[in-house]
């Protein structure tokens, strides 16, 4: 389905009965990565997925799509289905979104799951190779695009997800210049929201990877330990949505379960 938004459009899906799920997807991704944990889902939960402003089927909006920005289109498709109080499950970028979504719309948010995400800002290292990222895309989208999306897995994971690999990678090659910019960009200017795992009232599910190699799992666990959320470290990469689809699809029901 499609919604008019600010001269564009914005593609979602919206399916199932009950407590309404709202799954975001990550960078270079669009709302076809919950295909399976969705059918998984409908018998129990009304789940809407919503490709993110310059991914998918939803058009772009400018240079930049900050988090706050991404929120407001999601909010958008929140309010055209009269959803009023929902769950999120955001893959990394998703996450940023969800997080930026709670910040500004406390009272709508039922519950916050971050699969392989962060509510910490960019490092400064991080913020630098967000640029040399943005300038590897505009010389050649293609090549930045096959390259990310494979080192995004565990090592051993990308013989054992190659056909999965592929599929991702021809999704994300349809993912124009722009989007792709606007996200980087987006991203590298993300304020700090570990405020709200602290402090928010919602039940909250942090999904991380041991070896994920965009993020220090060990850190974060470390570090959020103190909060009010609850932990789960599985032993891959940052795909947690492939690599431990099964473990990762019961967390979360589980989770669900206290909602």
């Amino acid at each position: 389905m499609e919604l008019a938004y600010k001269g564009t459009r914005i593609f979602y899906t919206d399916e199932g009965k009950g407590t309404a799920l709202v799954l975001l997807h990550g960078f270079l991704e669009n709302s076809s990565i919950w295909k399976e944990l969705k059918s998984r889902l409908t018998s129990r939960y009304r789940v809407v997925c919503i490709d993110l402003l310059g991914h998918g089927g939803t058009g772009c909006l400018g240079y930049m799509h900050t988090m706050t920005m991404m929120a407001e289109a999601v909010k958008a498709v929140l309010d055209h289905l009269r959803l009023r109080k929902v769950v999120f499950a955001g893959h990394s970028m998703g996450g940023y979104v969800a997080l930026a979504f709670a910040e500004m719309y406390p009272d709508h948010v039922k519950g916050l799951a971050l699969i392989n995400s962060t509510p910490l800002p960019d490092s400064e290292e991080k913020k630098l190779n967000r640029d040399r990222a943005i300038a590897a895309v505009k010389e050649n989208h293609k090549s930045f695009i096959r390259l990310a999306i494979a080192n995004l897995f565990s090592p051993k994971n990308r013989k054992i997800f190659s056909e999965e690999i592929k599929t991702l990678k021809a999704e994300a090659l349809k993912t124009p210049l722009q989007g792709i910019v606007a996200a980087l960009e987006g991203m590298k200017i993300r304020p700090d929201r570990e405020v709200l795992m602290h402090f928010s009232p919602y039940p909250k599910l942090l999904v991380l990877g041991e070896r994920d190699p965009v993020m220090d799992a060990k850190a974060l666990k470390n570090r959020l330990e103190v909060a009010a959320v609850e932990i789960r470290v599985y032993p891959d990469g940052h795909m947690s949505f492939l690599e431990n689809f099964e473990v990762l699809q019961q967390d979360l029901k589980d989770w669900l379960k206290n909602i």
